[in-house]
């Protein structure tokens, strides 16, 4: 029998369905997107140096005992910002941005995400 490192050698391995979405308004708003894996473009407003944002992400692929991994994917500074998932629940998730740069800054950065299944309750 093949390993899991065989079939899948040279490929990335995860889901297979994704998609993108755009904060409106400010970087509180939440977004839905019911994907497995997605790229969420947050909105420009200005986050102060130390300050953190967290906002929803409503998405029907989810439950609560799912993984969720996201990160700063593209756009703005690199290694500015610290990117977490949180709170996974039924249908949703948040997502948290913390602005680390020593200064203010007002960018609309891309976070990229993926859930992983968990286990049935």
């Amino acid at each position: 029998m093949s390993s899991l490192f065989d079939v899948t050698a040279g490929s990335l391995i995860g889901p297979t369905t994704g998609g993108t979405v755009t904060q409106a308004t400010n970087k509180g708003t939440g977004v839905t997107l019911n994907t497995e894996s997605g790229q969420i473009t947050m909105n420009g407003a200005a986050l102060a140096d130390g300050a953190e944002v967290t906002f929803t992400v409503t998405n029907s692929k989810v439950s609560a005992t799912d993984a969720v991994y996201a990160c700063h994917g593209s756009a703005g500074t690199a290694g500015a910002y610290i990117v977490s998932a949180n709170t996974m629940a039924s249908g949703s998730f948040k997502v948290t941005v913390a602005n680390v740069s020593g200064g203010g800054l007002s960018e609309a950065i891309v976070i990229n995400f993926v859930a992983l299944k968990g286990a049935s309750s």
